[in-house]
């Protein structure tokens, strides 16, 4: 036994080094971020740039508004966020506003922004740090490097708990329910929906449906409309990613094909693209309004 627990010890004395900041000096800390890069900050950082609406949030979250400088044109939340300076898209951005703005901490997301626009922030002299969350559980691991990067790891961490909180209770509310098939529908046309390792299929899963396109390999694929036919969904979850859609239509163009069990049966929602496909704390808000929607009876009203 004393010797498990010594081999335990050291095993954690080998690991913990993998998750703290690699190096400290001159004010400076350095740490790898989640696509293995080194990336030496400005400890604790005063002057933050944003450059993706989920790292928006979560900095908001964590009550660094003060400390944010510049976020991206495509953050909307809280609405506050709309009141910082704009830098540009995910992938084009206004090096000069981001000169002019004089950022000490940078956070990117790998699944928008790209390695060039990585790299000449880099050689502009901005420390860039790179988060790429692929499912909730990933979510709660940015929070985590968020927390440490920006030296907020109590609020992260209490933070991460609440989200957990609220995750296990959707999901034992619906345990050992019948999970009714579900499809998302994310694109009009073509029409388009979320396959395996999706933030959406990950929900779906965790709210105790069965999304009929969870085994397909593309995370975004195409589907006719014989092959929805075939499926046979029995929820249809139309998402309004497009800022510019008219979404009473496509909910509209769905009530011809009587023979589908969601059509059949009027179940067909409109759910906000915000928060199913934006890796945030607001995606546990998304999962919980998915619960209600397959699982109605487990909520009241």
């Amino acid at each position: 036994m004393k010797s498990t627990r010594r081999l335990s010890r050291s095993l954690l004395f080998f690991l913990l080094p993998l998750f703290w900041p690699l190096v400290s000096s001159s004010g400076n800390l350095t740490f790898r971020d989640e696509v293995h890069r080194k990336v030496s900050i400005p400890f604790p950082p005063k002057r933050i740039l944003s450059l993706a609406p989920n790292i928006t949030e979560i900095l908001f979250n964590l009550g660094l508004e003060d400390e944010i400088v510049g976020v991206s044109i495509h953050c909307n939340f809280p609405e506050k966020a709309k009141t910082k300076p704009p830098v540009g898209s995910y992938i084009r951005l206004d090096y000069e506003r981001i000169i002019s703005l004089r950022p000490d901490l940078v956070i990117a997301t790998g699944a928008g922004n790209t390695r060039e626009m990585v790299e000449r922030l880099g050689k502009l002299g901005f420390p860039t740090y790179v988060i790429f969350p692929k499912n909730l559980d990933g979510i709660f691991l940015s929070i985590d490097h968020i927390g440490q990067v920006v030296d907020r790891k109590k609020e992260a961490l209490s933070l991460i708990e609440d989200m957990k909180r609220r995750r296990e209770k959707i999901i034992k509310l619906t345990r050992g329910r019948l999970r009714p098939r579900v499809f998302l529908q994310i694109g009009e046309a073509p029409i388009v929906t979320v396959g395996k390792g999706s933030f959406a299929d990950d929900l779906i899963r965790l709210a105790g449906g069965e999304n009929v396109a969870g085994n397909e390999k593309k995370m975004y694929p195409r589907f006719g409309m014989e092959e929805i036919l075939k499926r046979a969904p029995e929820v249809i979850l139309i998402s309004s990613m497009n800022p510019r859609g008219d979404y009473h239509k496509v909910l509209q163009e769905w009530t011809q094909w009587k023979t589908i069990p969601a059509v059949k049966n009027g179940r067909i929602y409109l759910i906000d693209s915000d928060l199913i496909d934006r890796p945030s704390p607001r995606i546990i808000n998304g999962l919980e309004e998915i619960a209600r929607i397959l699982h109605p009876e487990k909520f009241g009203k």
